[in-house]
């Protein structure tokens, strides 16, 4: 049974304010993930030591790793990455467009990679969006359309998945479910999936949005002693499997 989680590691400082790249990499391992997407990794920046996070916790886990630099100032990189044990090949990366009228917004992006799970070829989308309503419908009208979620190449099993930074009432939800089932909708256990503020999670902003070919056997936000201290998030974890007929 495959399992894939999306986790904003917040740069991996934590609650208690402490920089741990390996606590992040351990609250993932714990939860046995087969693809792994992360948003919010520091890779070469200064403020973190100069690590590649997106690196070294794909070292930990024994995994690929494909990194998307959202943001990059010189040689510091900030951004996205999926991380897997499947075989795989990066289809895709690109930015997402920003406010028209507020240039000075954090630069978002996405990336797209084709892992195989069991011979079936199954399309990932990781995206983190923006925190402004009007920039975050902008991102998401965008990732539905023709260059990511219709693209020609963009068929057959498909999980689009991150840090959208909206809430199941928005107009971003609303956007990427006409093209894709909410995961959590489809999940026969009824399982907490709040994933922010860790410490005391009441917002459902990370999601998970999946083709008619995936079947969703659970989804969940596991609350521990180290996922409410390791980002200010908590990991969103699916089990799913692959209907290949």
């Amino acid at each position: 049974m495959p399992r894939i989680l999306t986790y904003n590691v917040h740069r991996c400082v934590g609650t208690d304010r402490r920089l741990d790249v390996a606590r992040v990499a351990d609250a993932i391992a714990r939860l046995d993930p087969d693809i792994v997407a992360l948003q919010e990794l520091d890779v070469g920046r200064a403020r973190t030591g100069g690590v590649d996070q997106a690196h070294e916790i794909a070292r930990h886990l024994d995994m690929v790793c494909h990194f998307h630099a959202a943001l990059q100032v010189e040689e510091e990189l900030y951004g996205d990455a999926i991380l897997t044990a499947y075989p795989e090949r990066l289809v895709k990366v690109g930015p997402l467009p920003g406010h028209p009228r507020i240039p000075q917004l954090e630069p978002r992006g996405a990336l797209w990679v084709e892992v195989i799970i069991e011979g079936a070829p199954v399309q990932i989308i990781n995206t983190h969006l923006g925190l402004v309503p009007r920039e975050q419908r902008v991102q998401a009208r965008y990732l539905a359309g023709p260059d990511w979620l219709e693209d020609p190449a963009c068929t057959g099993p498909r999980i689009v998945l991150g840090d959208f930074n909206a809430t199941g009432g928005s107009s971003v939800y609303r956007t990427m479910t006409q093209r894709l089932a909410p995961a959590r909708g489809l999940s026969p256990k009824p399982s907490p999936t709040a994933t922010f503020p860790s410490p005391l999670p009441v917002l459902r902003i990370d999601h998970l949005f999946v083709s008619p070919q995936i079947e969703v056997l659970d989804v969940f936000a596991p609350f521990d002693p180290m996922t409410r201290t390791a980002s200010d998030h908590l990991p969103l974890v699916m089990d799913f499997t692959v209907r290949t007929a």
